[in-house]
């Protein structure tokens, strides 16, 4: 069975965070996304913001350079040396210029990918990382599947128009991008304006992301695309007060403004707010989990002004144990606090269990008053 407790301890808390001041920003869009495709996410939660056709599959072009750059950042390979293959030397389209038979470092090729867009580079590091074309290929697919991109297929690691099939969605890549962002390696790479390779003469990349280098100072990086078929494509992050952001929009004629719009919007209108800090529930009637239970860390969730006074908690918790065979050590998982916005479900966290100091001083007890009775000895 489950018991459920609604509203109880933290209904003060979450009086506190609405009492406390915060300017009111208006939530309502001033613009228009031309884009076919798009979408607007907080980094952190996942939350989607905005979204437009955003599980619609589409060509990507070369964001889908995000992949390969993950990929080739979590191969734990970044400091081998790549030798370039003919195939790849010979790849069309934006390119590092790259000769069959050199040798460059894997990290100088992801960088040269995600700057300068090297579709020679995507394939140097595919054969490399996954020991063929064709491997690599796999191993996109695998991980596009592990993270949840259900609505994406990769045929190559570049994102030329090769395969009517290789496709995903706005959705998909942002949340692609949530989880590369995550990677110390990627993040920096992604970020980088500017990049000098001198294994091999001097090779000078700049970044193609305008927002990046020149448009938006809150950019924190992200990958640009273009083929005839996919047109513009632009996946970009941002970062304001405490607010991490994910922007995608495919097939968009207007990708850097309407970025940079939805941006603004989002940081005006969005606060991360502390819903519960870390630490004990207070306030439980239940005898067995007065005192012995917690939140094993703090709750933070991107919320409007408007949003912040009316969020609702409920605090569910399993029934307690009725024998020893049962007893709960310290640290295990004893229930959930969910929080909930307008009857949606927005986040939750783990309510754990914390042991009195004599843990089975109860069961203890009840054996010493049996051994007394019977005049059996224990011996500890």
């Amino acid at each position: 069975m489950i018991k459920k407790i609604v509203q109880v301890w933290v209904a003060t808390l979450l009086i506190a965070i609405c009492l406390t001041p915060v300017a009111s920003a208006a939530t309502e869009r001033n613009f228009v996304v031309s884009a076919q495709g798009a979408i607007l996410m907080e980094e952190s939660t996942g939350r989607v913001l905005y979204a437009k056709n955003e599980h619609q599959p589409m060509k990507i072009a070369s964001t889908t350079k995000i992949m390969t750059a993950i990929l080739a950042a979590e191969s734990g390979q970044m400091d081998e040396m790549v030798a370039v293959s003919s195939n790849a030397e010979g790849t069309e389209g934006s390119s590092l210029y790259l000769r069959a038979g050199e040798k460059v470092k894997l990290e100088d090729l992801v960088y040269g990918l995600m700057l300068r867009s090297g579709n020679d580079a995507a394939v140097a590091i595919a054969e490399h990382v996954g020991g063929s074309l064709d491997g690599f290929i796999y191993l996109m697919n695998e991980k596009a599947q592990e993270i949840g991109m259900s609505n994406t297929v990769f045929r190559n690691p570049h994102g030329l128009d090769t395969h009517e099939d290789h496709l995903s969605s706005a959705y998909d890549m942002a949340i692609l991008t949530q989880y590369a962002m995550q990677n110390e390696a990627y993040e920096e790479i992604t970020g980088t304006k500017d990049y000098r390779v001198e294994d091999n003469g001097l090779r000078v990349w700049h970044n193609k992301n305008r927002l990046l280098t020149e448009k938006y100072e809150h950019s924190t990086g992200g990958k640009t695309g273009y083929t005839k078929l996919a047109k513009r494509t632009l996946v970009s992050t941002a970062s304001k007060g405490g607010l991490d952001l994910v922007a995608v929009t495919l097939n968009d004629p207007n990708d850097w403004e309407d970025h940079m719009h939805m941006f603004n919007w989002a940081f005006d209108a969005f606060h991360i707010e502390r819903l519960v800090n870390d630490g004990p529930i207070t306030g439980i009637s239940d005898p067995f989990y007065a005192d012995h239970i917690y939140v094993p860390h703090e709750v933070n969730y991107p919320l409007t002004f408007e949003e912040q006074k009316k969020v609702e908690n409920e605090l569910t918790l399993y029934e307690p144990p009725t024998s020893r065979d049962g007893q709960l050590k310290s640290g295990q998982t004893v229930g959930e606090l969910t929080f909930y916005y307008d009857n949606e479900r927005l986040v939750s966290a783990p309510v754990l269990y914390e042991a009195p100091e004599e843990e089975n001083s109860f069961w203890d007890k009840l054996q010493n008053l049996f051994s007394h009775i019977t005049g059996a000895v224990r011996y500890d």
